[in-house]
């Protein structure tokens, strides 16, 4: 029997007021043109939180608070698992204005995540936040 691997990334939910940002995977990635949460994988040893913090601050450039955990899930992606953990997390500086992943960088209510076009593991996180 084949185990199929299973790779740990975290993503943050950051807000910024009522808003929260969401980002669209660049051409130069896999899922382009999909929306996602920023975040990136957890190296072997490292702290989720730990991990969250730095993907965002190279991603993004920018610093945030992990404020909670929202959610984690499994979501089979071509022969692999993505594990993601979502964190809520407050931005701490200005708005990011350019990523090295994504093309776009929008801020919007909870109700409007569901016009997106999300990479698939993200949509749990998604469920949740237009819920509450």
């Amino acid at each position: 029997m084949n185990d199929v691997p299973t790779i740990d990334v975290v993503a943050a939910v950051v807000t910024d007021g009522d808003e929260i940002l969401v980002c669209r995977r660049g051409a130069h990635i896999g899922q382009a043109g999909r929306w996602e949460f920023p975040g990136g994988k957890v190296e072997p040893g490292e702290d989720p939180i730990d991990a969250l913090v730095r993907e965002v601050q190279e991603e993004l450039g920018v610093g945030i608070r992990v404020t909670g955990h929202l959610s984690t899930d499994d979501t089979h992606v071509g022969d692999r698992i993505i594990r993601l953990a979502c964190y809520r997390a407050e931005l701490e500086g200005e708005r990011p204005t350019q990523s090295t992943d994504h093309d776009e960088l929008r801020w919007v209510g909870a109700g409007e995540l569901d016009g997106f076009w999300w990479a698939e593991p993200d949509l749990p996180a998604v469920r949740i936040l237009t819920a509450e």
